[in-house]
């Protein structure tokens, strides 16, 4: 089949031959399901047919004869209405009604260059004349119009721009030097010339024409309305017929004939010695960059990748924006598997993007092309919404507002260790600024906050605690050394100093931030609300602009800059000498070890690597601590952390001797460039052995008392408000508990006055709950003659209103009342503050970010 029509109808695409006296037509036979097909060109080099589907947002092409399916671009495409087949430069150009764009590609879909993307409101037709090097288009947009331009997108002309309504097809006739199109609102068919000019109607009038095409002499066109394809005529547009009826869903339609030459290209057999597009033009041709890449100023070469971007995520997807150019388009980073994810960051030293994705709970990375995704932290993550990269150290840090931690490991997910897991609410953003060895983030829960500390978790401090409703976003000036934050509830984005003074408002009236970051005199964020990518002057909060606007699920957003991730630290080189995790700080840095012991013998000092632990009779076992700290050094250093006797305090003796007091969590303090000596060797040997001596008689010690102890009696560990765990015994008299005692917990909320509300109450620990059934009032009883011994000696919580519920029924209000009141009489006076180390204790019921977002948007 030489010569044929082919045409899209939604759901296949469908073509009758030209070459017998009849017509009838028969289904490509492609093995997939189409959605809804709507554009459509031919390869007549190769025999393929290329299609655009708006429901699956892909470009795809095949065999003439079905085989060979494959998808050729399947990210960042909405509605493509448009398609046009560069056979004789290789190329596939497409419109785009939803992003208002007009690109280019290799026919593959590689190489990928948005031409047109300003004063576009509905592109929809798209033709070529490769030959004049020229590309027209139609727009039914508010304006309608007919457009041309170089198919490098230079040179733009408005040819025609009256007298038009929805100018849908368009076709170009060679042969006469015509341009010829149908208006479905004016319902004609009419021509002009190259230029617009001599301007006149072919057919009129017709239903709803779509599609239109040209093959010799005559025009054929798609009809909505009559449900039919045409044909006519071209030069008077008499002699009209019917070719096929009772074909609903009609779209786009295209003529071919695989007889005719092709012609000579104009880029020449060597691409034109472009290193990546050539792109045809009235005066020749021009070498092309995808899109956000700079030509070099040979105006051949490209440079392999832009130098400042925008990075952002979308929830199934993260993208990029380069800065280096002027059309701020975004650009799909193929990485695999993504579904929602949310926080980003980048690290330039291995030029990998990290990545949260909360509906999986990983922590991945990929190379910024998409390939060679891994997961770097798969296990005991609950809702991972910050993320941040310490380039220097290496390290990688994140909060999770699921466990309310914030944790820290290597890049590649060893080492892992929990810095953070007190008076943490609802923690959200987390920056790090390895120079100064200081970390950040925010807490957009009950008391919203602002905190910080060194790299480590230590000398905690919290930064801004007033007049905050939900930080949500957090990014640091490394240049003028302040912290911005937007928040979604006051709606405003605001800065400070790094110590949390000089605290100003940028900008105020926004909708809806959530994340932000900062490029040269810019601050970039992103609007759930207005669904777009905003700017303004860090300076002074002005010349507001959108970058990027109708992007759904827009969530956290960096920018990728060599001048972004700069300076050192004394982690910078061989890791500070650590074995294992290297934490700088204001003035010094430290050692870590991980939780979980990985196997290597850790140790605390830098440049010092323990033996490992060796199996050997009792009486070869030495008490050695493979991390002990000499004196001299730990006296030389300004800031210490731990002294040598609370280290070794926290071993046992059997753990002494076999040596697996190298990996204890607590952080000593290292100083750079110090070194170990033999007599400070000897010295903590023999101090090793004192303080084995003083802890084998304080365990003697203990083991008599416990002799004395209540078997009753059991312990209770609780968290301090002030940043330090502490361990107080509670008594507990153990009492057998009815049938029907249930877990209840609370959830206190300070009002405005002190007081507390009824809202926040939730099931977990400690008292019973009955139902309405009368056969439960004896457990009842049997309870409340009890509750005195249960509750007398445990921790209460006073409450003016509550009202609590579970699965098994509830009491009314005015029972419920009477009996906290008698329960508050009985009840000590012990009052113990609602933390998060108690909330950590509840039972695990799965995060729902549902939740959060509702409580955001309650405002």
């Amino acid at each position: 089949m030489n010569s044929f029509l082919i045409f899209a109808r939604r759901i296949d695409i469908r073509m009758v031959s030209l070459d017998i006296p009849y017509f009838a037509d028969v289904v490509v036979p492609i093995n997939i399901t189409m959605k809804n097909t709507i554009a459509i060109g031919v390869d007549p080099q190769e025999g393929k047919v290329y299609w655009s589907d708006s429901t699956l947002h892909s470009i795809s092409r095949a065999n003439l004869d079905g085989s060979q399916h494959e998808d050729i671009i399947t990210t960042g495409l909405q509605t493509t209405d448009g398609l046009a087949v560069d056979a004789i430069g290789r190329k596939v150009y497409w419109t785009d009604t939803g992003t208002n764009r007009i690109e280019v590609g290799n026919l593959d879909g590689s190489m990928r260059k948005v031409l047109v993307w300003q004063n576009l409101d509905s592109p929809r037709a798209i033709v070529l004349y490769h030959e004049m090097g020229f590309m027209y288009w139609t727009d039914w947009g508010e304006n309608a119009k007919l457009e041309r331009s170089g198919m490098d997108g230079s040179d733009r002309t408005v040819l025609i721009s009256n007298n038009l309504g929805w100018p849908n097809g368009l076709t170009v006739d060679k042969a006469s030097s015509q341009l010829l199109w149908a208006d479905a609102h004016t319902e004609r068919i009419e021509a002009a010339d190259l230029n617009g000019g001599s301007r006149h109607t072919l057919v009129s009038p017709v239903q709803h024409p779509y599609g239109l095409t040209l093959l010799d002499s005559y025009i054929y066109w798609t009809d909505w309305q009559t449900r039919s394809i045409h044909r006519a005529d071209k030069g008077t547009g008499s002699n009209v017929i019917l070719v096929r009826s009772n074909l609903p869903g009609l779209m786009d339609i295209q003529a071919v004939d695989r007889a005719q030459p092709l012609g000579s290209n104009k880029c020449g057999s060597r691409n034109g010695g472009c290193s990546h597009l050539c792109l045809p033009q009235p005066s020749g041709f021009s070498c092309a960059c995808p899109t956000g890449i700079q030509l070099k100023r040979d105006g051949r070469t490209c440079d392999p990748s832009p130098e400042t971007y925008l990075l952002f995520s979308s929830r199934g997807s993260i993208r990029r924006i380069s800065l280096d150019t002027s059309d701020h388009t975004d650009v799909h980073i193929p990485v695999p598997e993504l579904n929602n994810v949310i926080s980003l960051d980048y690290d330039s030293v291995d030029g990998k993007v990290y990545y949260t994705d909360v509906f999986l709970d990983v922590i991945r990375r990929a190379d910024l092309n998409g390939s060679n995704m891994e997961t770097v932290i798969g296990r005991g993550l609950k809702t991972t919404d910050g993320l941040a990269v310490d380039w220097v150290a290496r390290n990688l840090y994140w909060t999770d507002t699921g466990r309310n931690t914030i944790e820290a490991s290597r890049l590649d997910g060893s080492c892992r260790k929990v810095l953070i897991n007190n008076s943490l609410d609802e923690p959200r953003a987390i920056a790090v600024f390895p120079r100064k060895g200081f970390l950040f983030w925010t807490d957009w829960g009950h008391i919203a906050k602002i905190e910080r500390a060194n790299l480590d978790g230590s000398e905690r401090k919290v930064l801004i605690n007033t007049d905050l409703g939900w930080p949500n976003g957090l990014t640091l000036d490394y240049d003028t050394r302040r912290i911005y934050w937007v928040d979604a509830h006051l709606d405003r984005i605001e800065s400070a100093d790094l110590n949390g003074k000089l605290r100003q408002i940028l900008v105020s009236h926004v909708s809806h931030p959530f994340a932000l970051t900062q490029q040269d005199r810019w601050i970039y964020w992103t609007d759930w609300q207005t669904k777009s990518i905003q700017r303004v002057d860090k300076y002074s909060g002005r010349n507001k602009e959108t970058v990027l606007a109708n992007v759904e699920g827009l969530m956290d957003i960096i920018v990728v800059s060599p001048q972004r991730q700069t300076g050192t630290n004394a982690c910078g080189v061989n890791n500070g000498g650590c074995t294992h995790l290297c934490f700088a700080r204001a003035s010094d840095f430290v050692c870590s070890c991980p939780d979980e012991p990985d196997g290597r013998p850790c140790s605390l000092v830098p440049g010092l690597v323990p033996p490992a632990p060796r199996a050997t009779s009792l009486s070869e076992r030495s008490p050695v601590l493979p991390n002990t700290l000499p004196t001299t050094l730990r006296s030389s250093t300004t800031r210490t952390r731990t002294s040598l006797e609370e280290v070794e305090g926290r071993c046992s003796e059997k753990d002494a001797q076999l040596g697996l007091c190298a990996h204890s969590n607590e952080a000593v303090p290292a100083a750079p460039g110090e070194g170990l000596h033999v007599s400070y060797v000897i010295g903590g040997l023999l101090s090793i052995l004192l303080i084995l001596l003083v802890i084998a008689a304080l365990m003697l010690y203990r083991h008599k008392k416990s002799k004395l102890t209540d078997p009753g009696m059991g312990n209770l560990t609780y968290s301090n408000p002030s940043y330090r765990t502490s361990t107080q015994e509670v008594k507990i008299e153990a009492i057998p508990k009815p049938a029907i005692y249930n877990q209840l917990c609370y959830k206190k909320e300070g009002g405005p006055d002190h007081n507390y509300t009824k809202e926040k109450i939730k099931i977990v620990e400690g008292i019973c709950l009955l139902s309405g059934d009368d056969a439960e009032w004896d457990d009842l009883k049997q309870l409340r003659s009890s509750r005195g011994g249960l509750l007398r000696d445990h921790v209460c919580m006073k409450t003016d209103t509550v009202s609590i519920q579970a699965s098994s029924g509830s009491l009314d209000d005015t029972e419920t009342e009477q009996l906290l009141q008698e329960e508050q009489s009985e009840c000590s006076s012990v009052h113990t503050a609602a933390t998060p180390e108690r909330r950590g204790s509840l039972p695990d019921t799965g995060w729902k970010h549902e939740r959060k977002l509702s409580s955001e948007s309650q405002v």
